[in-house]
């Protein structure tokens, strides 16, 4: 079966019933021919480490990226040490993505929230560990260490990938990042303007268009908790951002927060909403805040995904759906490109 190094999931998408899930979700992945597994991170069954080395123990093809963990969450050291041991258990299949993270969380966490600088800091560090240096006294924004080393004898390129949102995130992704992730439910127009400011070269910085990919053939629940759950979840966490980067109208944002859905519910939308619940939101978030995903019968999914490398990314994630619900339109994709 040919591959699609283009192609890649999050595995585990929303909250996860099982951790053992995962394990499954990437053998599938790798015989439907994906190229890369992405593997997100929540406090609760998705530790990020933890998953990255299962999947590295059930693969041997598909490539691992975190996406994405935040820089200030562990200690510099520890965080390239976990990424030189999963170099070393997939024989260099892995991607180390970082992204700003959700404020509100960072809050009541009580830890900071994190800078491009700081971002673009972390990234110069790791790059100095992997290549086998030592740091000594460093006074940066991603903070101060008087003594860092990973191993004096290393000298490799650790791949690196940053997700992105804003025009800061960014510039700085096509500065010194190997890989940018693209935000869910950006419109056409944001997901081509993003490309195009991320891109130093395509041969230098590959641009993944994270795509809701939820066709018909999957049960109306699980398509209104993969859509409109995922939607309003994001929402929730920062919907300025998701609204300001898309030119929607922060009004309608305004009558989402305040309908009683939203405003008595303590946690995430899509980790517990019911399908009324879901129904109801659905009657306040407009059709053309939902509409940029892969929806329809598996050939209209496989041809919206194509649509994104249209728009001038070099890849997608086909996110909110476990590989054995992607099989229809991974066949339908396959068919579109041998055609082509």
């Amino acid at each position: 079966m040919s591959g699609f190094p283009e192609l890649g999931f999050y595995a585990l998408a929303g909250e996860a019933d099982s951790s053992r899930d995962l394990l499954q979700e990437v053998r599938d992945g790798e015989e439907l021919g994906l190229g890369t597994v992405f593997i997100s991170e929540r406090y609760n069954k998705k530790e990020v480490a933890a998953q990255c080395g299962a999947a590295a123990a059930v693969s041997e093809t598909i490539t691992i990226s975190t996406g994405v963990t935040n820089s200030n969450t562990r200690h510099p050291l520890v965080t390239a040490g976990f990424a030189r041991t999963m170099q070393s258990l997939t024989g260099g299949r892995f991607v180390l993505g970082i992204g700003r993270g959700v404020a509100l969380l960072q809050t009541v966490m009580g830890i900071s929230h994190i800078t491009t600088a700081e971002m673009e800091d972390f990234a110069g560090l790791m790059r100095r560990l992997f290549r086998g240096e030592s740091v000594v006294n460093h006074d940066g924004p991603a903070g101060r260490y008087p003594f860092l080393r990973l191993d004096s004898s290393l000298d490799e390129h650790l791949p690196m990938s940053l997700a992105a949102f804003g025009e800061n995130t960014l510039k700085l992704a096509g500065r010194c990042f190997d890989e940018v992730i693209l935000h869910t439910y950006f419109t056409d127009e944001t997901v081509r303007s993003a490309a195009e400011q991320a891109g130093r070269d395509p041969a230098d910085v590959r641009v993944w268009s994270c795509f809701a990919t939820v066709g018909d053939h999957l049960p109306y629940e699980a398509r209104m908790m993969k859509t409109v759950g995922r939607l309003a979840t994001y929402l929730q966490g920062y919907g300025e951002l998701l609204v300001n980067n898309n030119r929607w109208d922060l009004a309608t944002l305004q009558r989402f927060r305040e309908h009683p859905v939203v405003a008595t519910r303590r946690g995430a939308i899509d980790a517990g909403a019911t399908t009324e619940e879901l129904e109801q939101l659905a009657e306040v978030i407009p059709a053309e805040w939902l509409a940029p995903a892969a929806t329809g019968t598996p050939e209209q999914c496989a041809q919206a995904v194509q649509h994104q490398l249209d728009l001038g990314c070099n890849a997608v994630i086909m996110h909110g759906a476990t590989p054995a619900e992607l099989e229809p339109v991974v066949a339908a994709y396959r068919t579109t490109k041998s055609r082509n």
